[in-house]
């Protein structure tokens, strides 16, 4: 069985994580130095993900890093094209972030609407863990966005929930 290929996009606001998270999925490297994002940048991993019938699949994930500047938004849509999913993120600690993933999610499902779509609440690692669960609870998406799989508090700086995501996106992306 050959190797099926799949795009993902992480998606939102300037300097929620984007890039962080895709480093530390992709070469389990974490670094405090923030680089802003320009268009956009590919990253490529292979995973081997498990079927319900037991046999692994090899997958091909290709990572776009899209930048979140305002100005850009015009391009981004571009970007989005022919993507099977995307993780959005924000950051927990800039409530504004936050408020603006409805945007993300329906500027992406307008453009994929079968894609499917994780939430990371990203750098969790900031925060007090009741703020987090409360963060969590408040910001589910499922119900408004059946092909939500869900949201997660991620840590690009400690590695929470990073590879979950992608391994989870990907799972449904492939098998779903």
């Amino acid at each position: 069985m050959g190797k099926v290929s799949r795009k993902i996009c992480l998606v939102g606001d300037f300097s929620v994580g984007k890039t962080s998270l895709i480093r530390r999925f992709v070469d389990d490297q974490f670094s405090d130095e923030y680089l802003s994002t320009v268009g956009v940048k590919l990253s490529q991993k292979s995973v081997n993900l498990k079927g319900e019938d037991g046999e692994e699949k090899p997958v091909a994930l290709f990572i776009w890093d899209i930048e979140g500047q305002t100005q850009f938004k015009g391009i981004a849509p571009s970007y989005l094209q022919g993507a099977k999913g995307a993780i959005i993120v924000a950051d927990v600690k800039r409530q504004e972030t936050i408020e603006h993933l409805r945007n993300h999610l329906d500027l992406f499902f307008k453009i994929n609407p079968k894609g499917w779509v994780i939430v990371a609440l990203n750098k969790s690692d900031l925060i007090s863990e009741e703020k987090v669960d409360k963060l969590l609870h408040v910001n589910q998406f499922q119900t408004d966005y059946p092909q939500v799989i869900g949201t997660y508090a991620t840590s690009a700086k400690t590695g929470k929930d990073v590879n979950e995501i992608f391994y989870e996106l990907a799972a449904s992306m492939i098998f779903s």
